[in-house]
Parts: structure tokens; C-alpha cells; sequence
């Protein structure tokens, strides 16, 4: 028997260990072969984090892809920064393979988190499992990027855990602080942990009104304390925009995440909530009622337009999780699932749950790593632009503050030089994106319109012929 008990430990441990491996290897697959950030938010947040390890402080410093204060542009993802800068500045790691690896680092903890909060529930293994696959596309980011919402994942399932499983002083005190972290590092996230955790502070009011009012006050605390802070914010951009419809953004569209994160993934959520509810239980039904408050917030604005587009864009990755929790136990339930033995031989009716998990989670696997190997990614620059940007950086200094370049690799520009440019493409090319890219083409040869826009450096990969221009370096060239 001990033995028996031994063994399933070592299996259980080797699962895990496949878990995490898959965790890390799907989270690492944007940045394989490619060594710098690949979504325009990496290279922004990169940047304001060495401002801030720079200057010490947020105020009055100003943004270098807009000119705005980063106060008011920043301020409520500093929490976010603050952890990125101190990494950089302890580890001595380079930015480079921060922004390539800590990713992957940060999904294994966040599916560990998963597996801890499920394993109370009965299905740990099977919830890490299909977690581990929660998809990133370029629209609603996700595991695989280095901004704020790749953290605020990893506070769900400890939230959960901390209010499902814990009690007394150390429970209020524990949520209180994981708020206010999360409160700092992505308020997004903040208020998708409260939509997700509604459910069960409102069916423990019965029958365990001191605990939920305890993690109420717990969470409301910091809630209030950053509401005196941001008032105005919440009143104008918060509250009111709520009932006022929006579009849809252009670049999205939620049929091909949905693809790309699985049909059987989804089918066992849809088992899974069945499960659960058949089992009742306030834990199991928060989690059902979590995923459809979740759920019900990402249709709305999908249908009606109604709500935030971030909650809504970074709503899409709550509910995924949650869809994978509760995923897990669709796929538990298939795995203990047994045949009366009149209808066929005891191994075959003892073991068939088994063999149907093991055929799910191989189908799985065969239709989710080509999905998101095969999901589309853009690289804003390549080696030669990286070298060229660092060496500007580096040697052209005083009287050398804008440029003028590709406006697709402008920002990793700015996020490399810290200087200005010319024009920038965000979401799509605007009329002086198609200036520039007239100017660089035709060969730099307009030096009235370098004076007229105080442009000294010119980075272009095509021949610049203006007599007026001195390369001082590869594809470099300055006006003096």
C-alpha cells in the first residue's frame, strides 16, 4: 500500500513537472527565434520601467512616445514597472532576455497557482494541464507578453485560493495585500478579480457571513484608498463610459481566439460546469457563477458595445482561465469515469475514463501546439536595426534629438535611443507615416523639410543620395 501511495506520488510529481515544461514551452513560443519584444506594449513598458529605475520617480518626467507626463499616462501600471526595473537592476539580466524569458517564468508560477487552487477542488492536474494552454494573440495579449496582464492572470487563481481555502486574520490580511499589488501593477486585472470573486462573497453571506464580510473590508480598503487618488479618472473614464456603446476594436474579432484556445477545451468547460454543479457547494458554484459574471461582462461589450474596450480585450484572458479551471474538472470527470461491470470486463470498465483522458489530452495537444505556433506575430526589427539603434544612441548625442525612420520600427527607436521621431505607426499608417515613407524612399533628398521639421538623423535601409546628409555609420546618416 505504501509503495502503491509512493508511486502515485512520483507519477503525480513527473505530471506536474510535464505541466510546467508545457507551461513554459507554449509561453516561449512568439519569442523563439526572435530575440527582442515582439508586441509594441513590451517595448513601451520596457522603456517606462528604465525611466523609472532612471529618474526614481513618475512625476513630471515625460513620456518618450508621446510627450506626455508619464503621471498621467503610466501611473496606474508603475506597480508593474517598479517590478520589471528592480529585476533588471538586481539580476543584472539583460532587457533583452527579460522581456524573452520572464514571460514563460511568470505562466509556470500563474499554472501553479491553478494547480494549487484546483487541487483543493479534486482536479489540480487536469486544470493545470489545460491552463497551461491559454493562447496570446497580438489583440488581446496574454501569457506569452511581458506586460501587466501576464501578471494580473497569476493573481486570480491565488485570490481564489486565498478566499476559498483560508480564514481568520491571515486571510483579510493576505487579500489586502494582494489588492493593493494588484491594484499597482494592473487595475484591469483588479476588477476582473472582484467580478470573478462576487459570486462567492455573496453566497458565503449566509452561511459564513464573518469570513465574507472579512474579505470584503479586505478588498474594498484599497479600492477606496486609490479611488481618493483617481477620482476624477473613475468619474469620467470609468463610470460613464459604461453607458456609452463603442465599436468593436478593428483588429479583433473573438471567433478566432476561441478557435485557437480549442473546441474540446470549451466542450469539457461546458462538462465541467455541469459537474460542479451537480456537486453544489458554495466554492463550486462561485466558480461557475465567476466564469458567467466574466463571461457575461466580454458579451455584452462584444454585442452591444457596452462597457470598457480594456476590461473587454483583457476580459477575454480572464475568462479563458477560468474557462480552464473549470475545464479541469470536465476533464477529471472523464477521468474517473467508470462502466457498469455488466457491460463489459472489469479492466476494461475500470479503466475506460482513463483512456478517454489520455485520447482528449493528446487530441488536445495535437490541435493546440500547431495552433499557436501557427498564430500570426509581427517583429518590428531585426538585427541590423537593433545594432544601428544602440549605436545612435550610444554616439549621437548633443544636437542629435529626432529622427526620422520607418515610422513600424519607430518605437523600438524610441524605446532603444530615448529620442524623438518624426512619425510613429500605432495601430495603422496615418498621413505622416505615408510622408515619411515618401521621404526615405525617394532618397532623403529634401533638406528643406529636415530644417522645417528640426530632423537631424536619418535611418533609412534605403540609399540616401542628398549631398546635404553625411553617413556616419551603416543605413546612419545625420544632417549637420
Amino acid at each position: 500500500m505504501i509503495a502503491e501511495s509512493t508511486a502515485r506520488r512520483r507519477l503525480g510529481c513527473l505530471a506536474l513537472l510535464a505541466i510546467i515544461m508545457l507551461a513554459f514551452f507554449v509561453a516561449l513560443i512568439p519569442n523563439r527565434g526572435y530575440s527582442y519584444p515582439v508586441h509594441i506594449d513590451e517595448w513601451q513598458h520596457m522603456t517606462h520601467s528604465e525611466l523609472l529605475l532612471e529618474t526614481g520617480h513618475i512625476r513630471d518626467v515625460s513620456d518618450p512616445f508621446s510627450g506626455i507626463p508619464a503621471l498621467s499616462l503610466g501611473q496606474f501600471e508603475v506597480g508593474f514597472h517598479m517590478f520589471c526595473g528592480m529585476l533588471y537592476e538586481v539580476t543584472g539580466i539583460s532587457w533583452m532576455n527579460i522581456v524573452k524569458f520572464l514571460p514563460s517564468i511568470i505562466f509556470v508560477i500563474t499554472v501553479l497557482s491553478v494547480y494549487c487552487l484546483a487541487r483543493r477542488q479534486g482536479f489540480g492536474y487536469e486544470a493545470a494541464f489545460i491552463a497551461a494552454l491559454i493562447p496570446t494573440t497580438v489583440g488581446i495579449l496574454g501569457p506569452a507578453f511581458l506586460v501587466p496582464v501576464s501578471i494580473g492572470l497569476l493573481f486570480i487563481p491565488l485570490v481564489l485560493f486565498v478566499a476559498f481555502n483560508l480564514r481568520a486574520i491571515q486571510s483579510y490580511v493576505l487579500m489586502f495585500v494582494l489588492t493593493c499589488a494588484l491594484l499597482w501593477i494592473h487595475p484591469p486585472s483588479a476588477l476582473a478579480m472582484i467580478i470573478i470573486l462576487l459570486p462567492f462573497l455573496v453566497l458565503s453571506l449566509k452561511g459564513d457571513f464573518r469570513h465574507s464580510f472579512g474579505l470584503l473590508l479586505s478588498i474594498a480598503a484599497p479600492f477606496l484608498v486609490a479611488l481618493c487618488f483617481a477620482y476624477d479618472f473613475v468619474m469620467t473614464q470609468g463610470i460613464a463610459q459604461i453607458f456609452v456603446a463603442d465599436p468593436l476594436p478593428a483588429y479583433h474579432d473573438m471567433a478566432p481566439i476561441m478557435s485557437t484556445y480549442g473546441y474540446v477545451p470549451t466542450i469539457l468547460c461546458v462538462l465541467g460546469v455541469f459537474i460542479l454543479g451537480t456537486r453544489s457547494g458554495v466554492k463550486n458554484i462561485s466558480l461557475i457563477l465567476g466564469l458567467l459574471t466574466i463571461a457575461a461582462m466580454v458579451v455584452i461589450y462584444y454585442a452591444f458595445g457596452y462597457g470598457h474596450q480594456i476590461m473587454y480585450l483583457r476580459g477575454m484572458l480572464y475568462m479563458l482561465l477560468m474557462m480552464s479551471i473549470i475545464g479541469g474538472a470536465g476533464l477529471r470527470g472523464i477521468r474517473t469515469l467508470r462502466l457498469p461491470r455488466r457491460l463489459a470486463a472489469p479492466f476494461v470498465t475500470q479503466n475506460i475514463g482513463k483512456w478517454l483522458c489520455c485520447a482528449l489530452v493528446v487530441t488536445i495537444l495535437v490541435v493546440a501546439i500547431p495552433a499557436r505556433e501557427n498564430t500570426r506575430f509581427y517583429h518590428m526589427i531585426d538585427e541590423h536595426d537593433y545594432r544601428a539603434f544602440v549605436w545612435i544612441g550610444d554616439n549621437l548625442v548633443d544636437g542629435y534629438q529626432k529622427a526620422i525612420l520607418d515610422p513600424w520600427k519607430a518605437t523600438a527607436f524610441i524605446a532603444l535611443t530615448l529620442k524623438d521621431v518624426h512619425s510613429r505607426i500605432l495601430l495603422a499608417p496615418e498621413d505622416e507615416d505615408l510622408e515619411t515613407w515618401v521621404f526615405l524612399r525617394g532618397g532623403c533628398n529634401d533638406t528643406t523639410f529636415l530644417n522645417r521639421e528640426n530632423i537631424s538623423i536619418i535611418y533609412n535601409r534605403w540609399p540616401c543620395v542628398n549631398p546635404d546628409l553625411v553617413e556616419v555609420t551603416n543605413n546612419v546618416y545625420v544632417l549637420p
